[in-house]
């Protein structure tokens, strides 16, 4: 009788989760060659080959008024993945960070028996620190991409591994920035700038037009500036280009977080989220631009316990990049930063200074290797938990969500 092959169940709801979710389950493979992985994800997890059963390319919003108006979506995708984990009843389910999504999707898995490895923490040091008890309940296992995280959880005597940021290690261009300005023809006299406007759809709605409006200050500022803006794949080209349509500013568009032609770069305007890690990692002076519809604005400034919303600030503990938030994100407020950044030279080396220190604080441990060894550890027949009875299991099912 042949052996079943070890199912994982695997769901990212964001372009970040979905790229975090691809390593992991590439570096799985190379342990345990006969695994599959099914899931909800987007073409990073497909092309990483992962069977996917929800598409997440339209799920990722951000801010609660923007939830709620797609929140049908949201809750079909929600049902049928929690569906799949009681039917199919993986051998483990990894959450890859989209927080309440995976949340409920953990809590019914675990009712139907399935062992549960959450990644990329929430943020509990942020706000709502109660949730850790929550996440007990529902996880075997917590793995964490910072070590101040460990010890949120170790208080609560919750199993929690420190495997490294996933970015930590990764984020290093193919070839010296010499050769990439040759490649993509940039002209070293004249400044470069970059624009990443995002991965969201919401993002791209409400915050491109403000970084559109900056560089556009900035070409008067500096004639012959060059300006490129980086495209997330959950973005479509017609998206993207409705919005560049309505500019004159000349942008070269490239796809995905290119890391030869990002550290071309001489100063870059970014939303706040993964690509601002990126960016530091890079050691490139940036601006990082926030901003949500008041109602969800209003409502995080109740919720949130830290001044920062940028990854690096964050890492830090104090402000080594400027943060425009709400109404300060605002084109001349953005340019003038910028134009700091490129004149004012010892202003940007002290930048520099600090993004490189953030890079040698994270170190250069491969997150993945290390989180796919503990999914490995998870996924021991002798450590797999009981199969749910098929009673468990119907109530699970006539519980959903």
């Amino acid at each position: 009788m042949t052996e079943r092959s070890p199912l994982v169940m695997l769901s990212a709801g964001e372009a970040s989760g979905d790229l975090h979710a691809a390593h992991l389950f590439r570096e799985l493979k190379k342990l345990i060659p006969n695994l599959r992985g099914i899931g909800m994800g987007g073409v990073r997890m497909r092309e990483a080959g992962i069977e996917l059963r929800c598409d997440s390319t339209h799920l990722a919003v951000i801010g609660l008024a923007e939830v709620a108006k797609h929140y049908g979506e949201i809750r079909r995708a929600l049902r049928s993945m929690q569906q799949i984990a009681c039917e199919e009843k993986p051998d483990l389910l990894i959450c890859v960070d989209y927080k309440e999504f995976n949340f409920r999707l953990a809590r019914k898995a675990k009712e139907c028996g399935v062992k549960v490895l959450f990644y990329v923490s929430p943020q509990v040091w942020a706000w709502r620190p109660g949730r850790v008890k929550s996440y007990g309940r529902i996880v075997d296992h917590m793995a964490v991409i910072f070590p101040f995280e460990v010890p949120f959880y170790e208080a609560y005597k919750i199993p929690v591994t420190y495997v490294g940021h996933p970015l930590a290690g990764k984020v290093k261009p193919s070839m010296e920035r010499s050769e990439a300005m040759a490649k993509f023809g940039f002209a070293g006299k004249r400044p470069v700038i970059g624009l990443l406007p995002g991965s969201r759809v919401n993002e791209i709605n409400r915050l491109l037009p403000v970084i559109l409006g900056a560089a556009g200050r900035l070409a008067h500022e500096f004639p012959g500036a060059q300006f490129v803006l980086f495209r997330a794949p959950s973005i479509s080209d017609e998206l993207l280009h409705s919005h560049l349509a309505l500019s004159d500013l000349p942008v070269r568009v490239i796809e995905g977080q290119d890391y030869d032609a990002l550290q071309c770069c001489d100063a870059v305007i970014t939303v706040s989220g993964t690509a601002t890690l990126e960016v530091a990692l890079l050691g490139i002076p940036m601006a990082i631009v926030y901003r949500l519809t008041p109602l969800s604005y209003w409502l995080g400034r109740l919720l949130v316990r830290i001044p920062y919303i940028g990854l690096p600030n964050i890492l830090a503990g104090r402000h080594v990049v400027r943060e425009f938030i709400q109404h300060d994100a605002a084109p001349d407020n953005i340019a003038g930063e910028i134009t700091r950044i490129l004149r004012d030279h010892d202003y940007a080396e002290a930048m520099r200074q600090a993004l490189r220190q953030i890079r040698d604080d994270l170190g250069d441990k491969n997150g993945a290797l290390k989180l796919a060894q503990l999914a490995a550890e998870m996924l021991n027949l002798e450590s797999k938990p009981k199969a749910a009875s098929d009673q468990s299991v119907s109530q699970c099912m006539n519980n959903l969500v």
